[in-house]
């Protein structure tokens, strides 16, 4: 869990923002204001410096676009922003876009000309991508939220900040949205992405909190009030969500087996209902790295069903339920930003009577709405040992175990005013040792389940027949990797680790790179 360093109560107007164009991005016309550049010749990269420093913009690009240490001449005059930045692109197919308090610079790339195409096509498609870091020291953002506003699409970051969308020519012209824990949001017009790979910045959002205001306030009423809007948040209708699921076992930091899915889930109505949750696999494949010696191979168990049930609003978490509040303490230890709106933190833990394998972590609520925008929490790791096999498939009889960490993700976004699950996630560490072995093995595992898309309309639950075997092993439930999968399909780019691992094993990575495939 990474550090919560902002504390904020803001109020935020921000109605019609997310609609914006790129053509009505300028509302500040700081590509037309005056500079004077010191020096008869300045290199490009202190030109932009420069214009930082005198307007209080920062840029966002592409490396490649830009020559750093090309040099011009200002001619000791005050010159527009914009004639500044024709002479440290030096080149007239870079268009500049003013979003909030960035300057973007970018090469448009033009979709194909599809006029000749027969009404049945298909869409053409292109993947976008980038790299989302903290503006203050570039540490990559794990598991950002990426979307589309209005158009029930977007992904996650990867662990190593990277994501990857895939847009057709409607998805042109609307605004890609950047939102982390604490940090203010950004907005991208997307047609400055195609063709261009950008590190995207995100600035913490620091606005002090009174103390006297989160002590006024009741953790446990804010949970009953949660619990109770849980319906009016998430929707009395029906979704399907189209996602990508993935889970691995890692021993020693290698990964032994990696398994990946292209799934549609018919998401219930979150008002009381005796429908289940179904997924449907549409597109699966497996990688496995075990040799013939290997005694031991680590399987993780029902990790499709472990997805389902950490949708916490669907399937109230324990830590959330009234019938648990008697074994657990509850704390409101902050107030701050999150999709451009404020949120309680409050951190819970079990009561130091109860001596069972509980959670304990922090949840994120909403002050305007009580909606779960987001819960991060693991089994107490005092106890976390008493969890024993239940995470993984059986181990051979003279292998004995020991679970290091059980911890959970759920991550809730909000379109056009309802709450849709949006990326869970599960990591396990535990060693596993012989009984005639000096040294264990140490393995992690983990799944991970991101939502792409999502509508409501014509929703329908699935055949019986189509229903993915959710309660099994899912890497036993398929077999091959198949190097051209994902098509149109949205994915999660994998970590570096994982792509120097598949890189050792031969397996062509040309669809990790961002480009759409022949």
């Amino acid at each position: 869990m990474r550090p919560r360093e902002s504390k904020g109560l803001r109020v935020t107007l921000v109605a019609g923002l997310l609609m914006l164009t790129l053509h009505s991005f300028t509302q500040e016309n700081v590509l037309d204001r005056q500079l004077l550049l010191p020096g008869n010749s300045i290199k490009a990269s202190r030109a932009l410096s420069e214009i930082s420093r005198l307007t209080g913009y920062l840029f966002t690009y592409d490396s490649q676009i830009i020559n750093p240490g090309r040099t011009f001449s200002p001619e000791g005059r005050e010159m527009p922003v914009r004639e500044i930045l024709d002479s440290v692109t030096a080149d007239t197919a870079i268009v500049y876009a003013v979003l909030g308090r960035h300057i973007i610079l970018f090469r448009e790339l033009a979709f194909p000309d599809n006029a000749d195409a027969p009404a049945d096509s298909l869409p053409v498609f292109l993947s976008i991508g980038g790299k989302i870091v903290d503006a203050a020291n570039s540490e990559p953002l794990p598991y950002a939220t990426i979307g589309i506003s209005h158009r029930g699409k977007g992904t996650v970051t990867n662990y190593n900040g990277d994501f990857i969308l895939k847009i057709s020519e409607e998805n042109l012209y609307d605004t890609l949205t950047v939102s982390y824990v604490g940090y203010v949001n950004r907005l991208l017009p997307v047609r400055s992405l195609p063709g261009n790979v950008m590190t995207i910045t995100m600035d913490r959002d620091f606005i002090p909190i009174p103390e006297i205001i989160i002590r006024a306030q009741d953790p446990m009423m804010i949970i009953r009030k949660t619990v109770s809007s849980v319906t009016s948040n998430y929707g009395t209708t029906p979704a399907l969500l189209t996602g990508f699921y993935r889970e691995g076992v890692y021993r020693r930091k290698e990964p032994q087996i990696y398994s990946e899915a292209v799934v549609k889930i018919y998401k219930s109505p979150y008002a009381r209902s005796l429908q289940n949750d179904q997924i449907k696999v549409i597109r699966s494949r497996k990688m496995e790295n075990l040799e013939v010696k290997d005694t031991l191979a680590v399987r993780l168990k029902a990790g499709l069903s472990a997805t389902l049930a950490l949708d916490g609003m669907r399937h109230l978490f324990d830590f959330l339920d009234p019938q648990s509040f008697d074994t657990y303490e509850y704390h409101l230890t902050d107030i701050v930003s999150i999709d451009d709106q404020s949120a309680f933190v409050i951190s819970f833990r079990q009561k130091q009577w109860i001596t069972e394998p509980l959670m304990q972590g922090d949840i994120y609520i909403n002050v305007d709405n009580y909606s779960v925008v987001l819960a991060e929490f693991e089994v107490n790791p005092l106890y976390v040992d008493q969890t024993g096999e239940s995470f993984i498939s059986r181990l051979p009889r003279e292998f004995s175990m020991k679970p290091e960490y059980v911890r959970y993700r759920a991550r809730y976004r909000n379109v056009d005013g309802r709450y849709y699950l949006a990326h869970v996630r599960g990591d396990l560490g535990f060693t596993a040792r012989g009984r005639k072995k000096v040294f264990s093995s140490r393995f992690n595992v983990f799944f991970e389940l991101a939502i792409t898309e999502h509508r409501t309309e014509n929703v329908a639950r699935f055949d019986h027949e189509e229903l993915a075997p959710v309660h099994s092993v899912f890497s036993r439930t398929i077999d091959g990797y198949d190097t051209r999968f994902w098509k149109d399909f949205d994915f999660l780019k994998p970590e570096e680790d994982l792509v120097e691992a598949l890189e050792k094993l031969k397996v062509r990575l040309g669809e990790f790179a961002g480009q759409q495939e022949p």
